[in-house]
């Protein structure tokens, strides 16, 4: 263990830990950029194969960026996308970077180090951070953006350099540090431990700018809210902020195990796919996909009386069809990712002689990850933490992901050696209550792969 890592694991201050020496070289989650070409036309892309723990280079700081000890992280589908090298090897985005010139140069490297959430403890700063110290807990917003770009001043998301740092950048989350730019700073939510905090930002903020947010649905009280995949990672944080928000969440999972714990999260209305005849991830034929918007449309005006008002579909190609035909009129379907596939079929004569509308969204603006990290901090929205593994077993947490063999997000455990470490605000936790803030933890998988900690 070296010098700056007893310091951390000792809780000391800001003055020590700049006077401890950042070491040369740290562990990390990564891949290999001779490994691109691994699985071939292999039917099952085991991710456990591709991604490796060991040590990496320390790479040099910007001005503009600040080094993080990753306490914690989570897995994000983005890992799955990365370690399979689909839908194209992240390499090329980390060369298509460095050829901006400077220190982005940096990212081609022959490896990378994935992981799009971190909660951690910065440890270094660049001359030109002014409003963070060393010694700051912080979780990371994972939009890395130019800043010195017009567009990213009237939305950070609509600026042509905006990337996924840990996906289109190198240095990510999956590892014991992280470097990040100082414009994806937040907080740490107080009350939280690490795992719980790190496993926020980017689901819970890409489900507030689909809902909340004027860039997506723009949700108001009491609309209807068709939340496909409802347990999973985006979907688990869509059914509270629909429920916080005064809308009526409309849930759909893939099996009774899922729809009852679904309740905990106070989800009105349930739906088992299996209740529709809808199974699998594979894309409907056209006559399917009407027979399949009858049934949906009839149970879920049975239970709540009308269509759904905004339809939240991060699935993609397995369900985008029956989004637009289900939908009412004038409704909309806000759309990030495909985790099923990407290319979306649907009859438009739904969409456009009803009025409807599809809206794309991707990631959040820092604007709206610092509102949504702001009800985490008073306790309004809650961490959908469901597994905990260690750094050395990331393969297997971010292949429980890839399998779909997990409900809400699976926590990596980094520097911190054990659960539970990290809350500064132990009055705030004890009246939320552990079982309102974890409340699919332990539910349906291993809170420890073997051999974690």
């Amino acid at each position: 263990m070296d010098a700056m890592t007893e310091a951390l694991l000792a809780g000391a201050g800001p003055e020590r830990l700049e006077r401890e020496e950042v070491p040369g070289e740290y562990l990390a989650a990564h891949l290999r950029v001779e490994d691109m070409e691994m699985f071939g036309d292999a039917e099952d892309k085991d991710v456990r194969k591709s991604l490796h723990v060991g040590m990496v280079p320390m790479p040099e700081l910007a001005p503009d960026e600040v080094l993080v000890a990753v306490m914690a992280s989570a897995i994000n589908y983005n890992t799955v996308w990365s370690a399979t090298f689909e839908p194209m090897a992240t390499f090329k985005f980390l060369k298509r970077l460095a050829r901006t010139g400077g220190y982005a140069a940096r990212h081609d490297r022959p490896y990378q180090v994935v992981g799009s959430d971190t909660a951690g403890i910065i440890v270094r700063a660049g001359a030109g951070v002014r409003r963070w110290r060393i010694g700051d807990h912080v979780v990371i917003s994972p939009i890395y953006v130019d800043d010195q770009e017009p567009a990213t001043h009237a939305d950070g998301m609509l600026g042509g350099g905006a990337l996924a740092w840990g996906y289109e950048t190198n240095f990510g989350g999956l590892a014991h540090y992280a470097v990040v730019r100082a414009n994806q700073l937040i907080p740490k939510p107080r009350h939280l431990t690490w795992e719980e905090a790190a496993c926020i930002s980017l689901c819970a903020g890409t489900a507030y700018r689909m809902l909340v947010s004027r860039q997506g649905a723009g949700m108001k009280q009491g609309d209807i809210v068709l939340i496909w995949g409802a347990l999973g990672g985006l979907g688990a944080y869509a059914v509270q902020l629909v429920k916080n928000g005064g809308g009526i969440p409309i849930g759909v999972v893939s099996s009774e195990s899922k729809a009852r714990l679904l309740g905990k999260l106070g989800c009105d209305v349930v739906i088992n796919r299996r209740e529709i005849g809808m199974g699998g991830d594979a894309c409907p034929t056209p006559d399917q996909v009407i027979e399949l918007g009858k049934r949906l449309g009839g149970v879920i005006r049975a239970r709540v009386g009308e269509d759904p008002h905004i339809v939240f579909d991060y699935i993609g190609q397995a369900t985008f069809g029956t989004s637009v035909f289900v939908v009412r009129r004038g409704g909309m379907v806000v759309t990030c990712g495909s985790s099923t596939g990407y290319q979306h079929q649907f009859d438009n004569r739904y969409l456009w002689m009803n009025l409807k509308r599809i809206v794309g969204s991707h990631g959040a603006n820092l604007q709206e990850q610092w509102e949504c990290n702001r009800l985490v901090s008073l306790g309004k929205l809650m961490p959908t933490l469901s597994a905990v593994y260690s750094l050395s077993d990331v393969g297997d947490a971010a292949r429980a992901v890839q399998e779909n063999a997990h409900v809400g997000k699976v926590g990596v455990l980094c520097m911190a050696p054990e659960r539970g470490l990290g809350v500064t605000d132990p009055v705030l936790r004890a009246e939320l209550g552990e079982d309102r803030l974890n409340p699919l933890c332990d539910a349906l998988t291993a809170t420890l792969s073997p051999g974690g900690k």
